[in-house]
């Protein structure tokens, strides 16, 4: 019950326990075809480069920045997160001047403030934000910003490791060029791959660039041609970690994508209201609170790190910490995929009281 990874079902483990078979065997080219169908619609896109990248989400991450930018470019990202400060690191990797808009840890970025940045570097080749920021449980708003974008030369990036499979994204109804995502969060699979999505105007940038990718790995030139018609090899395919993402997302359509959102908002919201009554305090303001991880201000009087080991230890219950400026402040507790259910909300407020001892 932590920020990832999740509970695993047993079917996905099942899965991935099938027997290996080559990379370009045609009944795995067969089952590359049905894992771009099945992102597609978890995605909301049409776009055909919507793929697993081999690696976990953190690949997924620097795929898209080592592909789009090039030394001297301009990324705008937006910052509240550990997760944004990622993104920062990455762009300036890859040699490009990273303009960053902030807020604080705990709140959504300022949509206003973002497009007015933009408005004085109209040039940016990107510009960044997470939806869903790990390391606050912050769900960011969307729609305004892909409308703006959509009217300029500027690509809209969103990091959607924690949100896919939890909230809507709705890459094309929300003006979305480029999102990439995680396994091990809502999606209930191992960590290991990274789905990721790119427009039709975002690849036109990659094959535009001046300099070649410098991550031979991760150029989506190369690994677009054995994802794509021409099926020619890149790099050997993680085989069974391929049929367990698949059996992920057969189990994801099989509930239905409303009633899979609607699950984690109702669990979520059981969740939230439950630590209330007990006089304990969130992080976030109920408008942008993420219903598949609740972020909350560890009480007075309360060790963090012993609290935890005591949930671990006794009730077999994992939930993070905080990070950065958060660590020790805050608990992070996830309700994702298989973990989002009735039971374990049930089981968490119990132990609470148990280790708090009716003092919160």
């Amino acid at each position: 019950m932590g920020p990832g990874p999740s509970n695993v079902s047993p079917r996905v483990l099942l899965a991935m326990a099938r027997p290996t078979i080559g990379h370009l065997d045609p009944a795995f080219l067969g089952l590359m075809d049905e894992l771009a169908a099945q992102l597609r619609l978890l995605f909301g896109t049409a776009n055909r480069m919507t793929i697993p990248i081999s690696g976990t989400g953190s690949a997924g991450m620097e795929t898209v920045f080592d592909n789009l930018l090039e030394p001297g470019d301009t990324a705008i990202i937006g910052v509240n997160g550990v997760f944004g400060q990622r993104m920062v690191a990455n762009a300036e990797r890859a040699g490009a001047r990273a303009v960053t808009v902030e807020a604080p840890w705990g709140e959504p970025l300022d949509v206003g403030q973002l497009i007015e940045v933009h408005g004085s570097s109209p040039d940016a080749r990107l510009l960044a934000v997470v939806h869903a920021e790990t390391s606050t449980g912050v769900l960011q708003p969307l729609e305004e910003l892909g409308a703006y974008l959509r009217e300029t030369e500027t690509l809209f990036v969103v990091d959607t490791v924690t949100s896919l499979g939890g909230v809507p994204v709705e890459v094309d109804e929300r003006g979305i060029d480029v999102a990439y995502s995680g396994t091990q969060k809502c999606l209930s699979v191992p960590p290991g791959l990274a789905p990721i999505t790119l427009s039709e105007r975002a690849m036109d940038s990659v094959r535009a660039r001046k300099e070649k990718v410098h991550s031979w790995y991760l150029d989506l030139t190369l690994i677009g041609s054995y994802w794509g018609g021409e099926r020619a090899y890149h790099h050997t395919a993680p085989i069974n970690a391929l049929y367990g993402l698949h059996e992920g997302l057969r189990i994801i359509l099989e509930e239905g994508l409303p009633e899979r959102f609607e699950r984690h908002r109702r669990f979520g919201a059981a969740l939230q209201s439950g630590l209330l009554k007990r006089g304990l305090e969130l992080l976030v303001d109920e408008r942008y609170r993420l219903p598949q991880l609740t972020s909350v201000r560890v009480p007075g009087g309360v060790d963090d790190v012993a609290f935890r080991r005591q949930l671990l230890e006794r009730f077999g219950i994992e939930i993070g910490g905080g990070l950065g400026p958060l660590a020790g402040a805050i608990w992070r507790v996830g309700l994702m995929g298989e973990t989002c259910r009735e039971e374990y909300v049930t089981l968490f407020l119990s132990a609470l009281d148990e280790l708090m001892g009716g003092r919160a």
